[in-house]
Order: structure tokens, then sequence, then C-alpha cells
């Protein structure tokens, strides 16, 4: 059955770009994505080279690209990955506590395919935030999900250490 999912021709650049990533050097990648940049739905062109950014270790440069993205209304599945990943280049540019209130926000959201790693990421700045307690009881009760025997154990002592 074909994949009824029409997707514009930029989709597939963009695709093709990332899936180029590893065989690029930092300047050319984020030269070629500028340059696509251009050629990109503003809201997109926004989350795509903070994106980029963040990938080649320049976070403070996505920060204020990811925020413009958000304020300009991505679609779903980009919004929940723009939080995220802006909430990581938060934790990367020393500013955790904002990354745990923005992850915090995202978990009431709603539910996707993502919500794990939205709690990773709550973990990780949670550590970075001196709540290392805290940290460990999110990490445990999202593997709790995935284990094929102990889960509500596993889930009791994550509620434990957050008591």
């Amino acid at each position: 059955m074909l994949n009824s999912r029409v997707t514009d021709p930029w989709e597939q650049e963009v695709d093709a770009l990332w899936a180029s990533f590893d065989e690029l050097d930092e300047g050319t990648f984020l030269a070629r994505m500028q340059e696509l940049a251009a050629t990109l739905p503003p809201t997109v062109a926004a989350f795509e080279r903070a994106s980029a950014f963040d990938s080649t270790g320049h976070e403070h440069e996505a920060v204020p690209l990811y925020r413009e993205a958000l304020e300009l209304g991505l679609d779903p599945p980009r919004r929940r990955r723009a939080v995220i990943q802006l909430a990581s280049s938060l934790r990367n540019v020393g500013r955790a506590d904002e990354s745990v209130a923005l992850l915090r926000a995202e978990r009431d959201e709603g539910s996707d395919e993502l919500d794990d790693a939205v709690d990773a990421f709550l973990a990780l700045s949670l550590v970075d935030a001196g709540h290392e307690r805290e940290a460990l009881s999110v990490a445990l009760a999202a593997l709790a999900q995935h284990l094929p025997r102990y889960q509500r154990s596993l889930a009791n002592y994550a509620r434990e250490l957050n008591g």
C-alpha cells in the first residue's frame, strides 16, 4: 500500500540534507541549511535553522530561532520537537531551570511518541538543576513502561524517590 501522506517537495529536500549530516563538514552543512531555509515556510525555516545550529554545537544561536519558530506556530509534530530541542539547548547553555520548566509544561500538553524523549531530557535537566532524585524518578517511571516484568515495582520505586 502506498503512503497516502502527500509531502511537499521541500520536505524531501530537508530530509535529504539531514540524511547527509554525517558526510558533510559543519560549514558545508550550515551553508546548505541556510540556502534551503530561504525556500521554506518561515516557521519551518526557523526550526530547521535552529536544529542545524543545535546539531553542530551552536546552542546559543539555536535558542532564539527555536523561540521564533514556536512563536510563529509550528505544526504539532515539529512543535513538540522544537520544545524538546529548545529545552536541551537551554540546558546546554547553563539554563537548566528554564529547561525544566519548559519540559514540565510540555508533559501536560498531551501524549505522543515523544513522551519518553520529553522525560529523558527532563531527567537530564533536573540533574543539571540539582534535583537528582527527581531526575532518577522521572527516568525510572519512563523506563518502567517498557519492561517485560517489574513494571509495577519500578513505578512504585520511582514514586517513592520523588516522595
